[in-house]
């Protein structure tokens, strides 16, 4: 076992200048020793930050003004040497971007530690105005190794007219990963839509079976999954952006239509997700609680709105989905409101109360587990717009095991690096994205010193991004927090151009370095399965039935079958929603505190359609929400 190291491995020496070219790309970087190689990605830096490569969500968009051409794969040997792995295997180009261009995404290392995944788009526009269709697509690249060839093949099976990334193996040698593709594959739901700002977005996690072309959705997401992997128990851990609020596109309509004024967004919901629904002149929805006030008047609930990005996990056959530990709002935000307005029982949370976790955070986004020890997760805490998903790096303690209320977040970087600011404080390191604790405990993130919002200082066709992202090891400095210090590279520099397609864009500069992983053989944890516990397992064995025979039964019958335990029960810190609870007619019951009890009658079961629609009932977008 290797024994992990509070202090950062540094070096003397000189860094030499890194040009990317075509073909074998081998030079002597700078002088940080790391223990095993690391695979990262460049990126032209595209300074727009809504649903471009280094958004928050949308990021999967391959079209050219939100992902330009010219990144490469690379991997970075211990003394620092530098491998360009997509040109050394026959893919992108230099100078002008046509149409064997690429962008990369991505990397996932084997448990052998011999070949990796990525996601790669190929292909521009060769001429102006010229409008394509392009697709990112899972890769596999072996030759890893110092002194071997690169070898880059394209996965079989996968959906070839949809949008593949953040692959990943699983236990079984399957890849998961997300998709674009729709749930059940209608073309005429593409593309799903998310729930905050109707942007298209991923449609979950998928798993696919290279060997037999098997393909499978294990988690459909109404706004979206992001960066999957698998963890030392076995558990998918990812990040699910969460809403449950209503389409505050379709409020603002209404509330045009109340003041006589015409749709923005033109909001409407169609009969039914089948081929040949129609467009209805209505855009009602019922759950859950509203959020627009003239949708509150008259009534006792408060206004509803969530949106937030948290860490999820399951299994690897897509069972026991959960967020991580049962975590949440409880545990990690700053403010709660209540959902009523007229039970004194209940209780707007800002703060007031003592709780295991002192250190709130909004997201957490770009999760890694720590090598040295199982059930560490660091990640990012970052605004949804504005810093390209950069912010503050924290940490959390999760084994499987340890309850959500006994869980605490760790500041790792300062607090203000979480959001964009145009006065920094002292404290203020920049912003942080795609962190990675090495096997040694050697901390690397990609890094920018630029503490204000996204923004280009250029223009369309010659851009200048406020945002330059490099990996760089972090360090403890004077005030007990980490920040960058040493870079892993002297930078990537390469001059390109392409149409996007209406304008020639050109970029001269260093690009982007990001997504580090470690290049190493890993142990492969047993793949993760349902299993029973009592008293259902007790149940099964009273009644003689296997729980395999029932599980076939109702996929054959399409049934669902839900076991509920107490249901009177709430989280401890949750005072925000009627606590005070009993089944009707007598049964269990579980009072908290004087006041209105409420009585459980009946369980009520919600579908989510993909049934909204936008632009208008005449000539609709594509896509639903």
């Amino acid at each position: 076992m290797i024994e992990r190291v509070s202090r950062l491995l540094l070096s003397a020496g000189i860094a030499l200048a890194v040009l990317a070219g075509g073909g074998k790309h081998v030079d002597s970087a700078t002088a940080v020793n790391t223990p095993y190689p690391i695979l990262f990605v460049t990126q032209i830096p595209i300074p727009a930050d809504f649903t471009t490569i280094g958004s928050v969500f949308g990021n999967h968009d391959p079209q050219l003004q939100a992902v330009g051409r010219g990144g490469d794969l690379w991997i970075r040997y211990p003394d620092g040497t530098l491998r360009n792995l997509t040109a050394e295997g026959g893919f992108g180009m230099t100078g002008f971007q046509g149409a064997d261009s690429i962008a990369v995404r991505d990397p996932a290392v084997h448990w052998s530690g011999d070949k990796a995944l990525f996601s790669m788009v190929i292909g521009a526009p060769t001429e102006q105005y010229v409008w394509e269709t392009y697709q990112w697509q899972i890769y596999e690249v072996s030759g890893l190794g110092q002194g071997e060839t690169a070898v880059i093949t394209r996965v079989p099976g996968q959906p070839a007219d949809y949008n593949n990334v953040s692959p990943i193996y699983d236990s079984d040698d399957r890849i998961i990963f997300t998709s674009d593709r729709p749930r059940d594959g209608q073309t005429h739901l593409y593309p799903q839509l998310d729930e905050y700002e109707e942007a298209a977005t991923v449609s979950g996690l998928w798993q696919l079976d290279p060997a037999s072309g098997t393909l499978r959705l294990l988690n459909h997401a109404p706004s979206g999954d992001f960066t999957p992997f698998v963890d030392s128990f076995g558990r998918v851990v990812f990040t699910q952006w969460d809403h449950l609020q209503r389409d505050q596109q379709a409020d603002a309509d209404n509330e045009n239509a109340l003041n006589g004024q015409p749709c923005g967004y033109c909001t409407f919901n169609w009969s039914g997700e089948e081929p040949d629904s129609v467009p209805l002149e209505t855009r009602v929805e019922v759950y859950p609680e509203p959020r627009a006030d003239h949708d509150l008047t008259g009534t006792n609930l408060w206004g509803h709105t969530f949106n937030h990005f948290f860490p999820w996990t399951m299994n690897q056959d897509g069972s026991e989905l959960e967020t991580l530990n049962h975590i949440g709002r409880h545990e990690l935000h700053s403010y709660i409101p209540p959902s009523l307005t007229d039970d004194p029982n209940l209780v707007e949370y800002y703060g007031q109360l003592p709780r295991f976790n002192p250190n709130a955070i909004d997201n957490m986004l770009q999760i890694a587990e720590d090598p040295a020890t199982p059930g560490r997760y660091i990640g990012i805490d970052a605004p949804e717009f504005y810093t390209h998903a950069a912010g503050q790096v924290i940490r959390i303690d999760a084994p499987p095991g340890l309850d959500a209320d006994h869980i605490a977040v760790t500041y790792i970087t300062h607090r203000d690096t979480a959001s964009y600011t145009d006065d920094p404080s002292p404290d203020h390191s920049g912003h942080y994205r795609d962190p990675l604790l090495l096997s040694d405990g050697t901390l690397v993130a990609a890094h920018t010193a630029e503490t204000r919002a996204a923004y280009n200082e250029g223009t369309r066709a010659n851009p200048i991004p406020r945002y330059r992202f490099r990996l760089k090891t972090l360090s403890v400095a004077g005030n007990g927090y980490y920040e960058a210090d040493q870079p892993l590279t002297a930078g990537i520099s390469k001059s390109v151009s392409y149409w996007d397609p209406d304008v020639l864009v050109s970029y001269s500069g260093e690009l982007w370095e990001l997504q580090p992983v470690e290049a190493r053989a890993t142990p492969r944890p047993a793949a993760t399965t349902a299993s029973l516990v009592a008293p259902e397992l007790d149940a099964f064995n009273q009644a003689g039935v296997s729980p395999e025979a029932l599980r076939s039964y109702l996929t054959v019958n399409d049934l669902a079958l839900i076991v509920s335990r107490n249901v009177t029960t709430r989280d401890d810190f949750d005072l925000q929603q009627p606590f005070n609870l009993r089944v009707a007619g007598g049964g269990a019951q579980t009072i908290g505190a004087p006041g209105t009890i409420y009585d459980v009658t009946a369980m009520q079961l919600f579908q989510a359609d993909l049934i909204r629609g936008l632009g208008g009932t005449e000539e609709p977008d594509p896509g639903r929400r």
